[in-house]
């Protein structure tokens, strides 16, 4: 190693100390291990352009060790992306944009949000399989217009989380060659050295997953960690991991090597001692001499040059893709058609139908007006009915296939899901029983929180899922998936309201929402109305089915999904009954809170104050649209195995109850 590759691998170090003192708060120790490998590929390997962090071929870099964050920030202010030395002085301070863990969205050049340990291993698989589906979509003999690595600095941290195993097993079945991870192998975890429970041959273990596997014993060597990552590009058939052997905490006399770098400031004693140990200047504190800036700047004239030869290569691709070739460019990376909702369904007299069977016939119609639409289930597509039929399977011999096996492997594949969702040119979607989205709570959360335009499809929504019984009955599932901040849960009613929802959830992938899709097994009449306007209305969130007969309404009845169909039945009780009743469906608390208040108390006027809501799921959190006076039905126990007719009426969800308890706060008011 050179003097000057010392002194530029220690102003990465120098800058995350600092930053790290000054906000007396978080990892320093990461940073200062990892810089060599860091330094190697920002500046001999990775292809991107500091100007344009979104340029389309760039390689993406993911620092799944997102604690670690002081690193990547360097590495993002030194190679001139739009990070000032100020941000990396207000780290972890409000409003920055250095956050403790890097944020998708937040700060240029950050690719994912990473912090919870193997989400950033899971997503660079989905973006190794975007890359991979998009080269074999759009690239000519003549012309390879997408052509990019993924790679990662994952940690011990990631390796021990389940995730990782999940998504590691998919992408050496995969064979996705273009995605290389360096691990930082330092032994250190929160509570000590990670052999206290965590002594598995890694790489044995994933040699088995089959990626290809190398070891770098010294963390410092910059000449090895070259020479394999070159070797790892090489190796075109198999993922990659580099196993380097670091010391936590590099340079630290009295804390390198201990969990005492890890979680906390070296204090001011021990930065001195750190500074003075790797022959650093004491002060000014982040301090970047002035050719290691002109050493690392040199990124911006190199990216921009890249880009503008890749320019030139999509201006000759137009000329020798085939006219789908180059409509499907436009179609992924352009603007959705004004009329991609042309092509639904419109379920004209339709006889009683599952929600998740007309969502099939939905995605198969949508399918072919939006090329980037791309993704599958945990093992369970004869169930949810997502295969897109006729658009092949991804595989390493067929990686233009539009329908992906994930696998029983729910965890990884929002994950993975939200990799290719960030990556560009996609608009992927999973798809599970929804008692399983516990299994993926933690992606869909990270989906929300950065915008991901990920879409989840959920079927087997309720106690309606029948004789699987308490295990696979979702209770307070739906509930606390609309607990979740910028995430939209839409459980619509019937066949039309169905292609309402994917029309809904098409439409957030473009404007960066996650959105959730809630489907039935059982069979729902669809309801005798226009079909442009319950699209129109599932869109609003909320709006009037069916008006009280003979003037304004006494009593509002509110459903979802299945149990739109039990407030229909009620309605024409009560009507004989001599009681007006009003029936609102309400598919998305979020596109219905987003309407105005003229809308809102349009279809839920303020002095109706006799409300009933029927949710097949737990009753919290209905009370914001029932009021004090209203009654909430639904399921505060787990279910039961019977047929589902059974359990709604054991569990009270029938038209006769109903109308019985609407009648009830009648005669009470």
């Amino acid at each position: 190693m050179s003097e000057f590759d010392q002194k530029a691998i220690n102003t990465i170090r120098m800058l995350a100390v600092d930053g790290v003192q000054k906000a007396n708060s978080g990892h320093p120790g990461m940073p200062m291990g990892a810089a060599p490998m860091a330094y190697v590929l920002w500046t001999r390997y990775l292809k991107h352009n500091p100007h344009d962090p979104k340029w389309i071929d760039r390689d993406r870099f993911i620092l799944s060790a997102g604690h670690g964050s002081m690193l990547l920030y360097s590495l993002l202010h030194l190679t001139g992306y739009d990070l000032p030395l100020e941000q990396l002085q207000q780290f972890r301070q409000w409003e920055s944009l250095t956050p403790g863990h890097p944020e998708y969205g937040l700060t240029a050049g950050v690719e994912v949000t990473t912090g919870p340990l193997g989400q950033g291993f899971t997503n660079g698989v989905g973006m190794a399989i975007a890359e991979a589906h998009l080269a074999a979509t759009l690239n000519t003999p003549e012309h390879k217009l997408i052509d990019h690595y993924t790679y990662a600095i994952v940690s011990d941290g990631d390796l021990m989380e389940g995730i990782t195993s999940e998504a590691a097993s998919l992408a050496g079945h995969l064979k996705l060659g273009k995605l290389i991870y360096l691990y930082d192998d330092n032994h250190i975890s929160i509570e000590g050295s990670t052999g206290m429970a965590f002594t598995e041959d890694v790489g044995a273990r994933f040699a088995a997953y089959d990626w290809h596997v190398q070891r770098v014993a010294d963390g410092n060597d910059i000449d090895a960690i070259d020479a394999a990552i070159r070797a790892a590009q090489a190796e075109t058939g198999k993922p990659s991991l580099i196993m380097v052997r670091t010391t936590i905490g590099y340079g630290s006399p009295n804390k390198a090597g201990s969990a005492k770098s890890h979680g906390e400031p070296l204090g001011a004693d021990e930065v001195k001692a750190t500074k003075e140990a790797l022959g650093w200047p004491l002060e000014p504190a982040f301090l970047i001499p002035g050719d290691v800036m002109e050493f690392y700047r040199q990124a911006v004239e190199k990216g921009s040059e890249a880009q503008a030869a890749w320019q030139q290569e999509l201006e000759s691709w137009k000329s020798s893709a085939s006219p789908e070739q180059v409509a499907a460019w436009h179609g992924m990376f352009g603007d959705l058609p004004d009329d991609f909702t042309a092509s639904l369904p419109d379920f004209a007299d339709a006889k009683p139908v599952a929600t998740r069977v007309a969502s099939g016939q939905v995605m198969n119609a949508l399918a072919p007006h939006l090329p980037g639409f791309m993704g599958g289930s945990a093992d369970l597509e004869p169930s949810t009915k997502t295969e897109l039929k006729g658009l092949g399977w991804f595989s390493p011999e067929t990686p233009e296939g539009r329908n992906l096996h994930f696998g029983v492997r729910e965890h990884a594949m929002g994950g993975i899901a939200n990799g290719m969702a960030v990556h560009g040119g996609l608009i992927p979607f999973t798809a599970t029983f929804l008692i399983f989205s516990d299994y993926m709570r933690p992606t869909i959360r990270l989906a929300a929180l950065s915008h991901y335009p990920t879409i989840f499809v959920f079927t087997h929504d309720s106690i309606g899922l029948g004789e699987d019984g308490p295990t696979h009955q979702p209770i307070e599932q739906i509930m606390s998936l609309r607990l979740i901040p910028n995430l939209e849960v839409i459980r619509p009613a019937d066949a039309k309201e169905t292609a309402g929802a994917w029309a809904r959830a098409i439409k957030n992938s473009r404007s960066g929402h996650a959105t959730v899709l809630l489907f039935t097994r059982q069979n729902l009449p669809v309801l005798d109305l226009d079909p442009q306007a319950v699209i129109e209305g599932v869109a609003r969130g909320a709006y009037v089915v069916s008006e009280a007969d003979g003037g304004a309404p006494d009593v509002i009845l509110i459903g979802t999904g299945s149990e739109l169909e039990i407030a229909m039945s009620a309605q024409a009780l009560l009507s004989e009954r001599g009681v007006k009743a009003r029936v609102v469906s309400m598919p998305s608390w979020t596109a219905f809170e987003a309407e105005s208040q003229d809308y809102r108390d349009s279809i839920l006027p303020p002095h109706i104050t006799a409300r009933v809501s029927i949710e097949a799921g737990v009753t919290t959190g209905w009370e914001k649209w029932v009021g004090e006076n209203g009654v909430i039905l639904g399921v505060d126990r787990f279910g039961a195995s019977a047929p589902y007719k059974q359990i709604y009426q054991k569990f009270g969800l029938t038209a006769d109850y109903v109308a019985e308890r609407a009648q009830g706060l009648l005669e009470k008011a």
